[in-house]
């Protein structure tokens, strides 16, 4: 009978412990890249306790696991305070939601809380193309409305602050199709490659922060030869006369053609259609 009252005893003495220690959480809102010692909030204001209490019962921050601590106590005043440079890219990369979380510990008698710091996205990333030059083939010969995707640019930050839009740089043969993650280069003039045979286009990418950022790739496009050109003799009419006693192989009239294409397609080979008696 002795041994079941004491048994009960400390059952109820840990249930007492138990409501102790799991008294309340406190959240807070963070924006990332807040200098050590910028405040955070006011844990015994928050709290409801004496700001003398804290320092009292030893008030202490932890965190889960041994994981580095981003905030502390200033015990004088309670104010829950940044102690390292938070870097929401770095701790939580391209997640919707980044929270760090902490525990308060006061002793005598024990209570832990909950500390949830949500780390908020602040504009500190441009957009940036993984190269520094995009290079494109294009036929002369390709039809108007041609198109041609576009590695899109990343952003390290999310939501508003991450790549929104894109701008094509005025010319006079292309135009920017974008459409969600799609970003494609439409042939809006026919090219003519005799008469241009590269082509520099500036792509910028630009985010919806405030100040706006921005990053820009050069397009650099190389227009290949389509057998567009026949050859064309320097003169329309060649005339000669020689004396009807010229012995063979004597040399009459030279000629000339010329082909505005390139490699195989402006070679130019010569042959007699129609001899006239």
């Amino acid at each position: 009978m002795v041994l079941e009252m004491v048994s009960a005893r400390t059952c109820v003495f840990c249930v007492l412990i138990w409501l102790h220690a799991a008294c309340g959480d406190l959240s807070y809102s963070v924006p990332e890249e807040m200098k050590a010692g910028s405040v955070v909030g006011n844990l015994a204001t928050d709290l409801g306790m004496e700001t003398g209490s804290l320092a009292r019962r030893r008030a202490r921050i932890d965190t889960e696991g041994g994981n580095k601590r981003y905030c502390d106590i200033n015990l004088k005043n309670g104010e829950l305070v940044v102690a390292h440079r938070i870097d929401r890219e770095g701790l939580c990369g391209e997640k919707a939601t980044c929270v760090l979380k902490h525990e308060l510990v006061l002793e005598n008698p024990l209570e832990l809380h909950r500390v949830s710091l949500h780390i908020q996205d602040i504009n500190d990333n441009s957009p940036q193309f993984n190269e520094g030059s995009i290079n494109l083939e294009i036929q002369e010969s390709a039809d108007r409305g041609a198109r041609y995707v576009i590695e899109e640019a990343h952003d390290a930050d999310i939501g508003q602050n991450s790549v929104q839009q894109y701008s094509l740089q005025k010319n006079n043969h292309f135009i920017l199709a974008a459409n969600g993650n799609t970003v494609e280069l439409v042939l809006d003039k026919e090219l003519d490659r005799e008469k241009q045979s590269e082509i520099n286009l500036l792509l910028t990418a630009l985010d919806g922060g405030s100040p706006q950022r921005s990053g820009t790739v050069v397009i650099h496009v190389t227009v290949l030869d389509a057998n567009d050109n026949a050859p064309v003799f320097s003169q329309a009419v060649y005339k000669a006369s020689l004396p009807e006693n010229s012995p063979l192989d004597t040399l009459v009239i030279t000629v000339r053609a010329a082909d505005a294409d390139e490699g195989v397609n402006g070679d130019v080979t010569y042959d007699f259609g129609h001899v006239s008696d």
